[in-house]
């Protein structure tokens, strides 16, 4: 009997074995097969110019009171139990545009509905990432985050034209969110754009196509294009701004994509290497952005002693923060290595890749980032 037993044993380890080395060699396939949906895409009827007056359309925006997600604030972690964030220095009024990440995972429909309330588990997911994420903006005096018709995931799974047209339909609605945003705020408030993931993608075409030499331009505190690869050489140009150099610099960019060692960035490079940059040609393998965010500076390396906090998760997005968790180091590629893959959750993709968590991972540090900038924007240099 105990011989039988042993024998199921090893079989079990073989087959999980086994099912590990098939999903390491083919999962790209499986994604694909899992997310990328079949159907043909269905053209999105465009928007009324003035749908985003309805504060349904909107995850944040002011008035929105004690559902605003981003208006949530965690605290940090000691030997002494739990205390309350510290309260932030002073800084001028500003208003922060945030476009959250892909929470649409159903292969049904190529892009996410608005109506009716949208697909329930992807406005649940969409809250969640702007707790763990656009929270660190609470220093705003207001926060926007509008819902849209995302892309779903399986748009970035395949090269159909299909996928094209599911990302583009998405971004009409992140740019008609844009124009009543704009029209909404005081012309005298500065303002921070901040994304991540397909958010971040959106607002990169954003800063090309509408920010780049408009009025908007002059009051651009920073944008924040997080979790999605800037190509130094096809996509900052044509955005417009320069990397941010210095912690106190404005009307600049910072971009990260952040991976634990020994780290595999290999189906993300390859990803972004043959897709269209936004000067029209692909992105190639040339090196991408990488902002510090313990600095505030372009490249370079720091300790985890000067990371004030991130935010690790017990439920969702939420949880405390943990002061000196992760160090940030920028690469010859551009990446952002933390170290020794951290206890963040069961996100973490293939490769140590800690995607969903390039926010948290700095959360304290990015928000004392744009306290700085604000402060320093409108200062003579």
């Amino acid at each position: 009997m105990a011989r039988k037993f042993l024998y199921f044993v090893a079989f079990c380890i073989v087959l999980v074995i086994s099912g590990r080395i098939v999903y390491e060699l083919f999962q790209d396939d499986l994604a694909e097969i899992a997310l990328v949906p079949t159907g043909p895409f269905k053209p999105v009827k465009p928007l009324e110019a003035n749908a985003y007056e309805d504060t349904k359309l909107w995850y944040s925006r002011p008035g929105i009171g004690v559902k605003d997600p981003t208006r949530w604030q965690p605290a940090y972690a000691n030997d002494r139990g739990l205390l309350p964030t510290p309260a932030d220095p002073p800084a001028p009024r500003f208003a922060v545009f945030f476009l959250h990440p892909t929470s649409y995972f159903n292969r049904t429909s190529w892009n996410a509905p608005l109506e009716n309330g949208g697909d329930p588990e992807a406005e649940r997911i969409a809250r969640t990432y702007l707790r763990g994420m656009a929270s660190l903006f609470n220093p705003a005096s207001e926060i926007w985050a509008p819902r849209y018709r995302q892309a779903t995931m399986g748009a970035f799974l395949t090269d159909a034209p299909q996928a094209t047209q599911a990302i583009d339909a998405a971004y009409a609605d992140v740019l008609e969110s844009w124009r009543f945003f704009l029209s909404s705020v005081d012309p005298k408030t500065p303002i921070v754009l901040a994304g991540h993931s397909q958010g971040a993608l959106h607002l990169k075409r954003l800063l090309a196509e509408q920010v780049r030499g408009s009025e908007a331009a002059k009051r651009l505190v920073a944008a924040y294009v997080i979790g999605w690869p800037v190509s130094l050489e096809h996509d900052l140009p044509a955005m417009g701004f320069p990397a941010c150099a210095g912690p106190e610099q404005t009307g600049c960019v910072l971009s990260w994509s952040s991976f634990a060692e020994p780290a595999d960035p290999a189906s993300v490079l390859g990803y972004f290497a043959a897709s269209t940059a936004l000067d029209g040609k692909p992105a190639g393998n040339g090196p991408i952005l990488c902002s510090n965010p313990l600095t505030g500076g372009y490249g370079g390396n720091a300790p985890a002693s000067a990371n004030l906090g991130t935010l690790v998760p017990e439920d969702g997005m939420e949880g405390e923060l943990v002061p000196g968790l992760v160090p940030a180091r920028c690469d010859k590629r551009g990446l952002l290595l933390i170290g020794p893959s951290p206890e963040m959750g069961s996100y973490v993709l293939p490769g140590n890749n800690y995607h969903v968590y390039d926010y948290p991972l700095f959360w304290a540090n990015t928000r004392a980032d744009v306290i700085r900038r604000t402060a320093a924007w409108g200062k003579p240099e």
